[in-house]
């Protein structure tokens, strides 16, 4: 049976399952107007779908994503994080991050730069254009002149201000059933709540008074996928983004996507049968674009979305990783880290994890139980308030609260609360954790602020209120281009170290995303890899997570089959002795890789 078919029978049964395949063969048709090929029905073999011309200085062959390699690194920006006078954000980021990234990023992703009401932009009013203070679809192809790009879907709700829910407060026929009502009485003691806000919310309409289901906001308004016509649309709409020259879609909150009442509404089975859904549309019409779900949910659960390896997510938001990085070097203490790197298995060669430290948002805790210790977790939350950070507390089952988020620039989190060490040392450290991530099996994703160093914007919090502005400062260009041309300045000196590490790793088949990752449990204050390449390349990757010098025992003869070798440290391009004594200073990080010389 078609993949397609299968998966809608499922959602609706079979007879408004087999209605709705016809309703998405019209919408591919409709579609294919606006992609360079032609593209036949879902009922039969469909297709590849090539983006746009230019999107990445070639449009890449069917199945690029299969091909991911150590070159792939993503960028991680709002449209106006970087903004000068009288110029379109996007032109800027588009001209900013030519001159600048050109070797050590090839895909940005430009946080939702849809017209929004609230959470910067993630209470979307229109999913098709491009919000006015940023600029317009023109510019968003500028970006992609040089650099692939990554769209995010943001389909678990819409802006109250979205024409779908004024349709449904005016009883559109249209809209009536595209939103969750829930009536009174109904028991939604079991639904997992991410924020502290109520679940429902009640709204007028022409017909009185509607209680809807709001997961995320009064102003984020959860779409009804019980209703296939809200699939239909979603599908129109990422088709959209695809023609519009998306590489790569990010599927945000994507684990919420189903209700079902008497349930927690998470990673329920209809919701991992939707992307099934959406993955098995992509593969026949669009087979390079990569589809990456954000789940911040416990590890255990968060990897439940690559499905069987073959029919979800092509990349997985790596979410553990950040809280238990600065728990490592929070602690002096890598074990923690190891022993979960050990088991990081992935069920095939056709996904991998999005590895990152910071976003947008905070650091998520939830990721970390059944990982850490709850005095552990504890531990995290005091420091991030002693760094002057926040911490955002999500609502429980049983009406308590508990934290959720450090709401905290990275940089901040992994300093000494005193303020007092030496700035080298505060780099070091930070460029360590990247160099952590960047090691590990995966593709890497870049906050723009951890790449020029950022602090926390406590001044922006207290303009919004809101706990995530801490990590969001808008920055000005010419002001941050005087920072990079200064070779003393913080931005400058991470800036250039992150970016020659991302240029190295490039440059080594070793850290392709699906390269062979061994953990080595050496020394518990260090964390350590070896990574292989398929033609046997191996890089031996160290960090020193503590604040005294260590010792590692390893025989780098294992590095290489040959007997003629020199030792390097890609990191700084040094020779490094054939000691099977490894020494490494405070936070020091090593990359040893073998040179093969004449």
């Amino acid at each position: 049976m078609n993949k397609i078919l299968e998966h809608l029978i499922a959602l609706y049964g079979d007879d408004i399952g087999r209605a709705t395949l016809v309703r998405l063969e019209n919408v591919i048709a409709k579609s294919a107007a606006t992609m360079q090929s032609p593209v036949r029905g879902l009922g039969t073999a469909l297709q590849s779908v090539p983006p746009r011309a230019g999107s990445t200085g070639a449009a890449p062959a069917p199945n690029a994503r299969a091909r991911l390699t150590q070159r792939d690194a993503v960028l991680i920006t709002y449209g106006d994080q970087v903004h000068e006078p009288n110029v379109p954000p996007l032109r800027t980021l588009a001209d900013f991050c030519a001159r600048h990234l050109a070797g050590a990023i090839n895909t940005i992703h430009i946080l939702p730069f849809y017209p929004y009401s609230s959470d910067d932009g993630f209470a979307v009013a229109d999913y098709r254009a491009i919000s006015p203070a940023l600029g317009t679809w023109d510019d968003v192809a500028r970006v992609g002149a040089h650099f692939r790009l990554m769209f995010d879907a943001v389909i678990n709700h819409v802006s109250a201000q979205h024409a779908w829910f004024q349709g449904f407060l005016r009883d559109d026929p249209r809209y009536c059933d595209f939103f969750v009502v829930v009536p009174v009485g109904a028991d939604v003691s079991r639904v997992v709540r991410p924020r502290t806000f109520p679940l429902l919310t009640e709204f007028e309409t022409a017909s009185g008074v509607k209680r809807v289901w709001t997961t995320f906001s009064a102003d984020q308004i959860d779409l009804n996928y019980r209703n296939p016509d809200v699939l239909i649309e979603v599908v129109d709409t990422l088709l959209f983004y695809i023609a519009r020259g998306a590489n790569w879609i990010r599927l945000d909150a994507i684990a919420f996507l189903w209700k079902e009442l008497g349930t927690t509404c998470l990673h329920l089975p209809q919701t991992h049968r939707v992307i099934q859904l959406l993955r098995a549309i992509v593969d026949r019409v669009a087979p390079h674009v990569i589809l990456v779900t954000e789940t911040n949910v416990p590890h255990a659960d968060n990897v439940s979305y690559f499905g069987d390896g073959t029919n979800e997510a092509h990349l997985v938001y790596n979410f553990a990783l950040p809280p238990l990085t600065l728990h490592a070097f929070h602690s002096g203490d890598a074990r923690a880290l190891t022993r979960w790197a050990s088991t990081l298995t992935l069920p095939s060669k056709q996904v991998s994890f999005f590895n990152f430290l910071a976003s947008h948002d905070g650091i998520g805790l939830n990721p970390a139980r059944g990982i850490l210790a709850e005095a552990e977790i504890d531990a995290l939350v005091a420091r991030t308030r002693a760094h002057g950070g926040l911490v955002s507390h999500k609502t429980n089952a049983d009406g308590t609260s508990s934290p959720y988020e450090l709401n905290i620039n990275f940089f901040d989190a992994l300093a000494e609360p005193n303020g007092n060490e030496p700035l080298e040392m505060q780099i070091d450290r930070f460029v360590g954790a990247h160099a952590m991530m960047l090691a590990l099996v995966g593709v890497p994703g870049i906050y723009l602020h951890s790449l020029f160093g950022s602090r926390g914007w406590r001044a922006g919090v207290a303009q919004t209120g809101q706990h995530r502005t801490i990590n969001r400062e808008k920055l000005e260009r010419a002001a941050l281009e005087r920072a990079l041309n200064d070779p003393t300045s913080r931005r400058q000196r991470i800036f250039a170290r992150l970016t020659r590490l991302l240029r190295v790793r490039a440059g080594h088949p070793a850290f392709a995303p699906n390269a062979e990752m061994r953990v080595l449990d050496v020394n518990p204050a260090l964390f350590a890899l070896q990574r292989t390449g398929v033609a046997g390349e191996a890089v031996l990757c160290l960090q020193n997570v503590s604040r005294q010098p260590q010792t590692a025992r390893l025989d780098l003869r294992n590095l290489s089959a040959t007997t003629s070798r020199t030792i390097v440290d890609l990191c700084t391009n040094q020779m490094h002795a054939e000691s099977r004594t490894i020494h490494l200073m405070p936070f020091q990080t090593l990359w040893l890789a073998v040179e093969h010389r004449e």
